[in-house]
């Protein structure tokens, strides 16, 4: 097991108006109760050793695994630093009867009422948090995979697509408001850290500051070097960022963003679909 930051307390003040969830302590103002919520401490990610993103194939590399990601249907790699992924923002490819059996009102509509869904994942609705009572909800049904990653012996968790209130904007089409996707987010904050796991804030890189004063633990960030927004990320984050990019979407080579000074010291490329070695299409390399 490689050697880990153990952060320190971390206090959550946020100001709310009184609220019950089934995620425990809620309010309007990221879904908290009450001034402050004072959470265990939590393990960071180490922030050297070999790290890979496993979302597609789980699998084991040559020299061990320090940090890895792997989906919640996963097992956490043995010895190694495991964060778990949960769509915390849009439905899993395959679960779709979980929202539309008693639970379509807590997925996004456009002016027509017809579902909207996420033109890059089109088998994914998006959830809609656009008031207390639908998160409380949301919560109600993703709360135990979040805290399933705990009892399966994860470390931390990623919380997929909280970036939707920046793709979904235009009246008519679907809209989500910032300040309701980051009350979302504050529910799995708590609910993570009552769990005892540290969370990460995944992408969207124009709320790293706002996410960090919510009470996410390290980042997760997607093409960040692609799109030139690392520093927004280890400027609030430091050390504490995992980064990946893809083969298929990088300007300049992998040589260059390793040579990036506001890369994160764990950064990776990765095949798009994440496939395994076995996989023509795999590939992997970290600086």
């Amino acid at each position: 097991m490689p050697q880990i930051l153990v952060a320190a307390l971390v206090v959550l003040t946020l100001t709310a108006c009184q609220g019950g969830s089934s995620a425990g302590q809620q309010g309007r103002d990221g879904d908290q109760d009450a001034a402050s919520l004072t959470v265990a401490e939590v393990a960071l990610p180490p922030t050297s050793g070999q790290f890979d993103y496993q979302l597609g194939t789980a699998y084991e590399l040559d020299g061990g695994l320090d940090v890895v990601v792997r989906d919640a249907t996963a097992e956490p790699a043995d010895g190694a630093y495991g964060v778990c992924y949960v769509n915390g923002f849009q439905t899993q490819p395959g679960e779709a009867d979980l929202w539309l059996d008693g639970n379509e009102d807590l997925l996004l509509h456009d002016a027509a009422g017809d579902l909207v869904v996420d033109p890059d994942w089109p088998d994914e609705y998006v959830l809609d948090p656009s008031t207390e009572e639908r998160r409380d909800r949301i919560v109600g049904l993703l709360g135990p995979v979040l805290t399933g990653c705990a009892d399966a012996g994860f470390d931390a968790v990623e919380i997929d697509n909280l970036d939707t209130w920046t793709r979904f904007t235009e009246p008519g089409t679907g809209l989500i408001e910032r300040e309701d996707a980051l009350a979302l987010a504050g529910s799995y904050i708590a609910l993570a850290h009552e769990a005892g796991l540290a969370i990460g804030q995944k992408n969207a890189a124009e709320a790293t500051a706002a996410a960090r004063e919510l009470g996410f633990d390290f980042a997760v960030t997607e093409e960040c070097a692609a799109y030139d927004e690392c520093g927004s990320y280890t400027d609030v984050y430091g050390e504490h960022v995992l980064q990946i990019e893809y083969t298929d979407n990088l300007p300049d080579g992998f040589g260059a963003v390793c040579a990036d000074p506001d890369r994160a010291p764990l950064t990776i490329l990765r095949d798009r679909d994440l496939v395994g070695p076995d996989d023509d299409a795999y590939a992997y390399d970290q600086c």
